[in-house]
């Protein structure tokens, strides 16, 4: 099992480097087919003083947008220049600009999403909304931290947060290729069931089991929340464990929130500290 083809999502040059210093040693590694995919919003007509379309406000913006493109083109080859590896680019127009929106098609032909998290601090058109990748594309997707130093896609210690459900299965199955290289993989359950011989499936011992016949070098460990939010457990463990790489289960906003893990989709695509691989 490997990532043979990988999609990484390009929106801003805020986020280009992030993604690619990810992206690229996976692809190296795995001798993957990287596409890059870039998506500039189609230029907006907004009328004059006198009613008409501004046909300068229209060339100027589809100008600058057509430069912004090039530009993140450029350093995109560059980065492949010398890497001996098959890639493309993609250059899209839509009515949003977001790249992850134009990059769903795409992302469903392939076997790994790469983008980047959300940067709260740069401005809204910079960073491409992620949540439609993870909840359209039917693919798993690698969500780079916006903080923090550059990390070049090796990951050993990592945790898969387990609670027994379909989102994190399919999680920790889609991770395949990353658990085998890791150091070291933790299943890690908070509020294990108390009965853990006859809920070996919620407890982590199955799924643990399961992994370690693929060959990855992986234990159990569980954690009462003892009233804590689970996005501060498992930010306090990765700390604690000197994890790089988070994998969790992605779920809806619908009532699947209120299940354990549910609620923090949304906290990992904003301000987990570590790279998290993420399926649905």
């Amino acid at each position: 099992m490997s990532f043979k083809t990988i999609v990484a999502i390009i929106q801003s040059k805020d986020d280009a480097e992030r993604v690619l210093n990810c992206a690229l040693p996976l692809a190296t590694r795995f001798q993957s087919h990287l596409i890059g995919v870039h998506a500039e919003a189609l230029p907006v007509a907004y009328t004059s003083a006198v009613g008409f379309p501004d046909t300068e406000f229209l060339q100027a913006t589809a100008e600058a947008n057509k430069e912004r493109a090039e530009s993140l083109q450029a350093a995109f080859r560059s980065r492949m220049r010398g890497a001996g590896l098959s890639f493309e680019w993609r250059s899209l127009e839509s009515f949003s600009g977001d790249s992850a929106h134009s990059g769903i098609s795409s992302a469903r032909c392939s076997d790994l999403v790469i983008a980047a998290q959300r940067n709260p601090h740069a401005d809204a058109t910079a960073t491409a909304d992620v949540d439609a990748l993870l909840y359209e594309s039917g693919r798993p997707v690698l969500v780079v931290p916006h903080a923090g130093p550059p990390h070049d896609g090796t990951y050993r210690r990592v945790i898969v947060a387990w609670n027994g459900s379909r989102e994190a299965a399919r999680a920790a199955f889609d991770a395949l290729p990353l658990l085998m290289e890791a150091e070291r993989v933790e299943v890690f359950v908070i509020d294990p069931p108390e009965d853990v011989e006859q809920d070996a499936e919620a407890s982590g011992a199955e799924i643990a089991t399961a992994l370690a016949r693929h060959g990855v070098a992986v234990g159990v460990t569980s954690e009462a929340s003892g009233g804590r939010s689970v996005d501060h457990i498992l930010q306090a463990r990765i700390a604690a464990t000197g994890t790089d790489l988070l994998v969790l289960g992605a779920y809806s906003h619908s009532w699947l929130r209120q299940l354990l893990f549910g609620g923090i989709t949304r906290t990992v695509l904003q301000s987990m500290p570590v790279a998290t691989f993420m399926s649905r």
